[in-house]
């Protein structure tokens, strides 16, 4: 819980703050007053912007003064200046969360950067990029751009943002418990600090420090971390790390000493301090932890209240809104508002599907267990009511052969099914033996012969156009090998062969998520194959630009999600083909689960999920 502040923390440490409100307020009046040279008005309109940064309420204000230079700037042609408004825009943009907007104004101050030869703003740039892709969990993108930032942050000897860069390095292998790794770049950080003596350097390793202690059960050493982030930050009126330091105090009390009392009045001062000053993404991560709190005291109705709270600014976002639904609906179940926290259910699991947390599956699962038994216990208690008036009038001897009757056509049904599964496990076990037997014959025996030809070809250059087939034809065997059972399939597992399968079109993206395990050789070409077809009936049919495919790994399910921004259909009005009919058949033999969400011009997404036995 600690490292929901990951994403806010790592962009404080890469904004420049320059002054108070009071003083953009000065500077305002100094531009107004005095007429002053071209270079000397656009520095005083960057000054403006930076000061405003510092106060939430003003960071609006600033991005209007940043407009304002920025055209200013590209009037006079002043391409430095045309940099640094750009920056700002796309630091304010991504405080907001809009990625997008935050892009292009980010890559059009890094091109004129560039082009001006200024590699302390080339730097800057590169460690701005790094952030938003860390705020959006692009890690490996992130820690790509801050490298790049570093680098160029040592030949300039910007120190400062050296220490900086290093500690968010150490914040991003925090968050993916790398800790040792974490612990290098943030003493690295805190010695830079001590050298330049800057305190406020330090804040940002204190906060990961505090992480990692907790992380590894050292709750003393953890409180002790936090409450110099606390004292530090308010030595140096820094109000964003106050936040974290107060927030990561609550987590501590609420989740490992469990003083619910202590929790709740660092997160009042928490939350009264995020309104103030935090952006939208920390006051989310607040509220999740306070909603949280409120659920272990038993307090449903301020729970239910806190959610609904955090909901209300962003309904979407996959970090967040799955414990807010979560809560809400615990909290209505155990308020006895059945229809409300069925409806929140419903909504949990439409998220579900998208988030990758267990513990969240874990909790509704045992949530949802109690809500069925209610409902259970309600519908028995209901018929043993009608069953008393049925006995009076001897209908229940009518129940018991009906149900007997039930009974019997449920075993025969099933029975018909277990056969089958077990016929098309059979074909699929051979289909697979086959299409290896195949692919290695042609691979070792005529791909070999083929190649031998082209050797003794070599020498006679009236046959160049004969040796030139031999490539084409060595080159489809590779292919049609490949696409028969890929090599990598059976050597590194489903991950690497559609890594590999997915590469070869430039509108296909792969994404995985989890920890990479080998599982039955069956599944993985099960895997495999359904991904195949599905990303070749959206390139044939769909018009779609990008087609996203998704492997989501765990000890007890592999899931597969394709989406494409195609032209979608309406199932109803639609004939599947032999293509979906294999999927369906494939997914059935191991007993999971197929679901297609698709309408018109609203794209198609297919999720697959498949148990992995033991």
């Amino acid at each position: 819980m600690k490292q929901l502040f990951l994403f806010f923390l790592l962009w404080v440490s890469a904004m420049s703050v320059v002054g108070q409100a009071e003083t953009a307020d000065s500077l305002v009046n100094v531009l107004n007053m005095e007429k002053h040279p071209t270079t000397e008005q656009l520095s005083l309109l960057y000054e403006i912007c930076e000061s405003k940064t510092s106060d939430k309420g003003d960071r609006n204000a600033g991005a209007i003064y940043a407009l304002k230079g920025l055209a200013f700037a590209e009037k006079e042609g002043n391409k430095m200046m045309i940099s640094k408004f750009n920056r700002y825009l796309g630091k304010v943009y991504c405080t907001q969360s809009v990625y997008d907007t935050a892009s292009i104004y980010l890559n059009k101050a890094l091109d004129l950067a560039i082009e001006a030869n200024d590699k302390d703003q080339e730097a800057v740039i590169y460690s701005d990029i790094a952030t938003m892709y860390a705020r959006q969990g692009k890690y490996t993108l992130a820690m790509e751009y801050y490298m790049k930032a570093l680098t160029m942050a040592e030949k300039t000897n910007n120190m400062k943002l050296c220490s900086t860069i290093l500690a968010n390095l150490g914040g991003i292998h925090s968050m993916l418990e790398n800790y040792d790794q974490s612990i290098g770049y943030l003493e690295r950080a805190m010695t830079l600090a001590d050298e330049l003596n800057i305190p406020d350097i330090k804040l940002e390793p204190l906060y990961y420090l505090s992480t990692i202690y907790s992380a590894r059960g050292k709750i003393d050493k953890a409180l002790e971390y936090e409450q110099k982030l606390v004292e530090l930050s308010r030595s140096v009126h820094d109000k964003d790390f106050e936040i974290a330091g107060m927030d990561a105090l609550t987590t501590t009390y609420l989740y490992e000493i469990k003083d619910y009392k202590k929790a709740l009045e660092y997160s009042d001062s928490c939350l009264l301090l995020a309104k103030a000053y935090g952006d939208q993404l920390t006051l989310m991560g607040i509220l999740r932890v306070r909603s949280n709190l409120f659920r272990y005291q038993g307090n449903y109705k301020e729970c239910e209240t806190t959610a609904l709270e955090g909901l209300a600014i962003d309904s979407a976002d996959w970090d967040y809104a799955p414990q807010f639904t979560f809560n809400i609906a615990f909290a209505n179940a155990y308020m006895g508002n059945a229809a409300k926290a069925e409806n929140y259910i419903k909504k949990y699991h439409d998220l579900w599907d998208k988030q990758r947390d267990k513990d969240y599956r874990d909790a509704v699962a045992s949530m949802e267990v109690k809500y069925e038994t209610e409902k259970k216990e309600m519908r028995i208690a209901s018929l043993e009511k009608e069953q008393r008036l049925y006995i009076w009038l001897g209908i229940a001897g009518v129940i018991l052969v009906s149900a007997l009757g039930i009974v019997l056509w449920l075993i025969l049904r099933n029975s018909r099914k277990e056969r089958q599964l077990i016929a098309a496990k059979a074909v699929q076990d051979g289909e697979m033996g086959e299409r290896a037997r195949i692919a290695e014959d042609l691979h070792d025996r005529l791909g070999g012969s083929l190649s031998a030809v082209k050797i003794e070809l070599k020498n006679t250059e009236n046959l160049q156009i004969v040796d030139d087939k031999l490539d084409e034809c060595i080159k489809e065997i590779r292919e049609i090998t490949h696409n028969l059972m890929p090599h990598s399939l059976r050597s590194s597992g489903m991950k690497t062969a559609l890594e590999d399968f997915t590469a070869q079109f430039p509108n296909v993206h792969f994404h995985f998520f989890g920890k990479e395990k080998r599982i039955r050789e069956r599944l993985e070409f099960i895997i495999y194959c359904c991904a195949n077809e599905l990303v070749t009936n959206s390139i044939r049919y769909s018009n779609a630009q990008n087609i996203n495919v998704q492997l989501i790994q765990s000890e007890k399910h592999v899931s597969l999600i394709v989406q494409d921004d195609g032209c979608g259909f309406e199932e109803k009005n639609v004939t599947f083909g032999s293509g979906l009919k294999n999927i369906r058949d494939r997914v059935a033999s191991c007993n999971g689960k197929l679901d297609i969400v698709t309408s018109p011009d609203k794209g198609t997404e297919t999720i697959i999920e498949l148990k992995v036995e033991s």
